[in-house]
């Protein structure tokens, strides 16, 4: 897979019904860049030790694929924070720091990265709004998710014609956390608790962040759906923060995920 010389990015059913609305998204995975070693494939991650010409080349090759120019692709500082910003022109050298950002604006293509973290694609294809957000456990709960569609709705979206799709993302089986992690969670609220699973290992669970995602997705009001690929669990497709850490290895790759209003 890692020797394509262009991107195939995974495509959600649900936001291809947004295509014929001039709506386009993938969500990529390390097939067709040029990276080498630990990053091998299409690391997009300005802030990974990954030589930067590879980078600015992996990042030409979304671009390319998304139909924008090189300096139309906006991402951001991510922060793993609940805040979202409305974007209208490219952010430039500059990415502010946030963790969601939405747009009417067609051209410009909204990519969010990720290593395990949840990436979230929107599309309100009546309204000719998109949005996208990194939502790891702590943006997920504290509301980054529901940030991105009121900020979305405020440019006359709707949130029962808003589509959302989460990305590949690691899986429960893979997400083993301590207590206090699973106390906080509890804390928020009791319900919380069905997201558990015992691990074997005293006080630790397996956490199910994918179900949690999507949850808050449908209780928010919008149609979702999310891609069952793990990033942890399969090394071929997909960069991972965790399994990198497991294997003892300095740094990590990030791929992208991304949307876009196309100019007509």
């Amino acid at each position: 897979m890692l020797d394509k010389t262009r991107p195939d990015p995974l495509r959600s059913p649900l936001l291809d019904q947004a295509r014929a609305s001039g709506i386009r998204h993938g969500f990529f995975t390390r097939a067709g860049g040029v990276s080498k070693g630990i990053y091998a494939g299409l690391n997009v991650g300005l802030g990974s030790d990954d030589s930067a010409d590879a980078v600015r080349e992996n990042r030409h090759r979304v671009t390319m694929w998304m139909g924008v120019p090189e300096d139309h692709l906006v991402t951001l500082h991510q922060h793993h924070s609940a805040d979202v910003l409305v974007v209208e022109v490219p952010f430039g050298d500059k990415r502010p720091k946030a963790d969601a950002l939405v747009t009417r604006k067609p051209g410009l293509a909204l990519g969010v990265l990720a290593a395990d973290c949840g990436p979230i694609l929107f599309a309100d294809p009546q309204a000719q709004v998109v949005g996208a957000a990194h939502a790891g456990w702590k943006g997920a709960l504290t509301g980054v998710l529901e940030n991105t569609i009121a900020a979305m709705e405020r440019l006359d979206a709707r949130r029962e014609r808003i589509l959302a799709v989460l990305g590949p993302s690691i899986s429960q089986q893979n997400y083993e956390v301590g207590p206090e992690f699973v106390e906080r969670f509890e804390k928020a609220d009791a319900d919380n608790s069905r997201y558990f699973r015992p691990s074997g290992k005293q006080g630790h669970a397996f956490f199910d962040l994918r179900l949690y995602t999507l949850d808050r997705l449908l209780r928010a009001g919008v149609r979702a759906e999310a891609l069952d690929r793990c990033t942890y669990a399969d090394d071929a497709s997909f960069f991972s923060y965790r399994r990198s850490t497991h294997r003892g290895e300095k740094d990590y790759g990030r791929q992208i995920s991304a949307i876009c209003l196309e100019e007509r």
